[in-house]
């Protein structure tokens, strides 16, 4: 267990390759599983190209209580024991190594793929021929019973995915996910191009989430290269974080409002989160940061002008969103609408993984600013909101409760954002090295970790999108309740379609 443990991994700090350890994969199985039972998570798992034409893999843990990374690896040929049978996190995990690498996890309990699209890194060994079409649904026995398959298309505006119920009458009895309609090849991408297109390709991985994945992109390349970003730039990317989980959870709360008919909250969340965004138009002149951060630290200042004017704006839309928040919330008709929707218990999310506001919701208080701070966030202090219900209001809680602690930040930062220069130099990468860089975007950890070849090119990049952890959650969350209640409980997770996909 000290192996992996004693690396010196921590969130945006690079450590070198060779010093990762290697094991059999038996005993790689056991020591992930015994780390899982101790009180780690599974972060990712993932494989490349090994020398000796192998597919290494290599697994990252967390260790929330301590603010630490591991990393251990082992090398695998055509096909070795599931480890999901003895870690239930790793089960979505090895279905992806599956289809992306060409290895197949013998024994897992549900080998479907992920995205249903060919191995796409180069030089890994290649699988034989499949249907990529395929999906192995799974319809229970009855002849009472019946299956309601909706998707991919939608009859509104929302990304492609399909969805399978078996249900009697009205209740569901299980739910099957199928995905993989926006899959781009995002991290071949990633290793592929040069550093300034890829920034960008970082910033389109999920459009609701353009500063999350662009600060765990460039953190993982400052690492790399040992650049140190000034406290003003940290500060402006803090900023910038928060706006967006603003934005986003504001816009949430509307559209569950929209969800069970309560018109009054849906009209004005709507328009208060376009004042969230209009804050982020201000500051990098796009509604949703793109161009904002950049290696080595933001691309726009923020003036002291524009802090002062920030900051009534955001204390304007405090005092608009209070009585909205509170006649919704407030309302028994709502509070019964969303009582007891798609629950999900607090040990079926340890099982799974789940991370940012599901998991919160059902009192698993994982958030990345407080466990693996970083940045701004070493010094500034946003409290953890939880509930324990692990239901549609439960989610809609945290949420409120979030809004209220960025406003709250956000206001505080402005007031006191340090001098300096907003950007420094990100020169080039260490070789054989790997770093790790964690954010809590608004809709829960990004992770995003490279590893550098001899060259110092980078030659492995891995992306998790919190939904990533948080899909199959959606899929546990569903049987018992009724099929109307989907569109509700999809929304309470909202999770993103193209961020899995990838």
């Amino acid at each position: 267990m000290s192996g992996f443990a004693g690396l010196g991994l921590r969130n945006r700090r690079a450590v070198p390759l060779a010093s990762v350890p290697q094991e059999p994969v038996a005993r790689f199985r056991t020591t992930v599983a015994g780390a899982v039972r101790e009180g780690w998570r599974l972060a990712a798992l993932f494989g490349m190209p090994d020398p000796s034409g192998a597919v290494r893999l290599l697994a990252l843990l967390a260790d929330d209580r301590r603010g630490e990374l591991g990393a251990i690896g082992t090398s695998v040929t055509g096909s070795y024991p599931a480890l999901a049978t003895e870690c239930p996190e790793a089960a979505y995990f090895e279905r992806e190594l599956a289809e992306q690498c060409g290895v197949t996890p013998e024994g897992h309990p549900s080998p479907n793929p992920v995205r249903r699209h060919p191995p796409d890194h180069p030089g890994l060994p290649l699988p034989p021929p499949r249907d990529r079409e395929l999906f192995a649904f799974s319809p229970l026995g009855g002849a009472e019973l019946h299956e309601v398959a909706v998707g991919p298309v939608h009859a509104g505006i929302i990304e492609p995915g399909h969805f399978r119920f078996q249900a009697h009458g009205e209740e569901v009895l299980r739910l099957e996910l199928m995905l993989g309609y926006q899959h781009r090849g995002v991290e071949p991408l990633l290793e592929r191009v040069s550093r300034n297109r890829a920034v960008l390709v970082a910033e389109s991985i999920a459009g609701d989430s353009v500063i999350g994945h662009a600060e765990a992109f460039c953190s993982t390349l400052e690492a790399l290269a040992r650049s140190r970003k000034t406290p003003r730039a940290q500060a402006i990317r803090g900023i910038a974080l928060e706006l967006e989980r603003l934005a986003n959870h504001i816009g949430d709360l509307g559209a569950i409002a929209a969800d069970i008919a309560y018109q009054p909250a849906a009209a004005w969340f709507g328009r208060m989160r376009g004042e969230c965004l209009n804050l982020l138009m201000a500051l990098s002149g796009n509604r949703y940061g793109r161009g904002l951060v950049r290696p080595g630290g933001v691309g726009f200042d923020l003036t002291p002008g524009m802090a002062a004017e920030f900051t009534n704006r955001l204390e304007r839309l405090r005092g608009e969103l209070a009585p909205v928040a509170e006649l919704m919330l407030g309302t028994p008709s709502v509070q019964a609408r969303l009582e007891g929707v798609g629950r999900l218990s607090r040990e079926q999310g340890l099982a799974l993984g789940v991370v940012g506001p599901v998991a919160r919701a059902c009192d698993i208080a994982r958030d990345v600013r407080h466990d693996h701070p970083y940045g701004l966030y070493r010094f500034a202090h946003v409290p953890v909101s939880t509930a324990w219900a692990g239901d549609a209001l439960a989610r809609t809680l945290v949420r409120w409760l979030e809004v209220q602690r960025s406003l709250d930040f956000l206001v505080e930062q402005l007031a006191s954002l340090p001098k300096g220069a907003v950007r420094v130099e990100c020169g080039p990468l260490r070789p054989d090295e790997l770093a790790v860089a964690l954010s809590e975007g608004w809709r829960g950890e990004v992770l995003h970790a490279a590893i550098t070849g001899p060259d110092g090119r980078v030659r492995r990049h891995k992306v998790v999108d919190p939904s990533f952890h948080n899909w199959p959650a959606l899929a546990a969350a569903m049987p018992g309740n009724q099929i109307s209640d989907f569109p509700l409980c999809n929304k309470s997770f909202n999770l993103s379609y193209a961020g899995h996909d990838l």
